[in-house]
């Protein structure tokens, strides 16, 4: 019977291939999550949050106008939130690259080492049967 493709492995290649942009337009949207995760997004956020939430309640009239244009309590903590949802998928396909390219590496490895036996132990891999091929 033919081997069945491990279910995580068609999962990675799913995931693979939503987070490899094909047109010049995947790509360029591929950087919004790196946008929205870095340090300096953040610090905006930050920044903004204390400007339009934290002085008006220390006493500090924030014109309407940059309420406005900045937003409130909920939209700089959800945009926030996303900062936090990017950097974590960010993350994860980091992890799940490294952790795909550690175990192509490890299964060539393998057959080396198995290879190799069966050419140093040739009399006992005779009787086993024929060599493995790749």
């Amino acid at each position: 019977m033919p081997d069945q493709p491990n279910p995580s492995e068609t999962d990675f290649d799913s995931l693979a291939n939503l987070a490899a942009p094909q047109s010049r337009i995947d790509r360029a949207l591929g950087y919004v999550p790196r946008v929205l995760s870095s340090k300096a997004h953040i610090f905006f956020l930050l920044g903004l949050g204390m400007y339009l939430v934290v002085l008006p309640f220390l006493g500090v009239v924030v014109s309407a106008k940059a309420e406005l244009i900045g937003g409130n309590y909920t939209n700089v903590t959800s945009d926030i939130g996303a900062c936090i949802a990017a950097g974590g998928t960010l993350h994860l396909i980091r992890q799940t690259r490294r952790r795909h390219r550690l175990e192509e590496e490890r299964l060539q490895l393998t057959k080396q080492m198995h290879r190799l036996l069966f050419h140093v132990h040739a009399a006992a891999a005779a009787s086993m049967g024929p060599e493995p091929t790749e």
